[in-house]
């Protein structure tokens, strides 16, 4: 498999925006499960415990990242079934994430947003977000999951032209 990187970097005026786009044959609510119910999130990202709510703080486990800690995350924002804001610090930085869901003639468009303060590393953090993606993708079809070789070091280069 070769999948085509889909990530475009748009300049804000706090950094940049890393925008990756998904459509589902789904309705928006189920979608919306597959990404904030945790028995689900931990299909293709992570397991989540603790009391999900706005301004409050989970901890969540990125199941396909090798020895991954579990780690804090706050939800910022949520609005079902639109709109999820979430940040967290790691050993890898900190992560400011949104995921915008709509729908449209029977399929549900998601967009996830990762707000960076600066473009660097893009060639690393594109490809692994295309990855998580398509994992999303497979556990919400039924279909194999996807093998992260096929994504990195493949994608690293388109990503980092995106920053210039």
């Amino acid at each position: 498999m070769t999948p085509v990187p889909t990530g475009r970097l748009a300049p804000t005026a706090d950094g940049h925006d890393l925008t990756l786009t998904r459509t589902f044959r789904a309705p928006i609510d189920d979608v919306w499960a597959s990404v904030t119910e945790p028995e689900r999130t931990a299909r293709w990202f992570g397991p989540w415990e603790g009391d999900a709510a706005p301004g409050r703080t989970v901890k969540v486990r990125l199941s396909f990242e090798e020895d991954a800690p579990w780690c804090d995350l706050r939800i910022e924002a949520c609005e079902p079934p639109h709109r999820l804001v979430v940040s967290m610090s790691d050993e890898a930085g900190d992560w400011h994430l949104e995921l915008r869901l709509s729908a449209s003639g029977g399929t549900t468009e998601l967009q996830l947003i990762h707000h960076l303060k600066d473009a660097k590393g893009i060639g690393e953090i594109g490809p692994g977000w295309e990855y998580y993606l398509d994992l999303l993708r497979a556990s919400h079809d039924g279909t194999d999951q996807p093998a992260f070789d096929d994504y990195y070091p493949a994608q690293r280069d388109y990503f980092a032209a995106l920053a210039g």
